[in-house]
């Protein structure tokens, strides 16, 4: 269901910023996905093509032939102690099945099961690839 929740907020907001924008068809848009977030990208893009769908029967033809690229970031670490970086797929392995269940609903659980794999400590920040955005909309007024 998390999957969906971002495919709904993901077109909405493509919907939005387009009407904003004064765009009359959205030919593409291309989404990235943090790898922190651990999306199924089947399920997502499932769900998107199943809200585009449902738009469209309910009249926004502006979404009609849109085509949607997604591309995954890889996620990075950063130890505020020592200042070590690390990749999060490198520390992912080590995790449980529980474990990486609650980051992938919730991100900053990370900071609960995850540690510097250098220092050990569990102070560092994701410098990169957390979160779901759009990273561009191309269309026609």
């Amino acid at each position: 269901m998390h999957e969906w929740a971002l495919a709904e907020a993901v077109i909405s907001t493509v919907v939005e910023t387009s009407k904003k924008e004064k765009v009359k068809e959205i030919a593409e848009v291309k989404i990235k996905i943090g790898e922190l977030q651990q999306i199924d990208e089947e399920i997502f893009r499932f769900a998107l093509g199943e809200i585009i769908k449902e738009m469209v029967r309910d009249q926004d033809s502006s979404l009609e032939n849109m085509k949607i690229k997604i591309e995954e970031e890889p996620s990075f670490l950063k130890c505020r102690v020592c200042g070590h970086e690390w990749s999060f797929i490198s520390q992912s392995k080590k995790l449980s099945e529980d474990e990486s269940e609650s980051i992938h609903f919730i991100p900053e659980a990370a900071y609960v099961y995850i540690r510097c794999p250098k220092c050990k400590s569990p102070d560092f920040e994701i410098t990169k690839g957390r979160g779901v955005w759009i990273d561009s909309i191309r269309g026609t007024r």
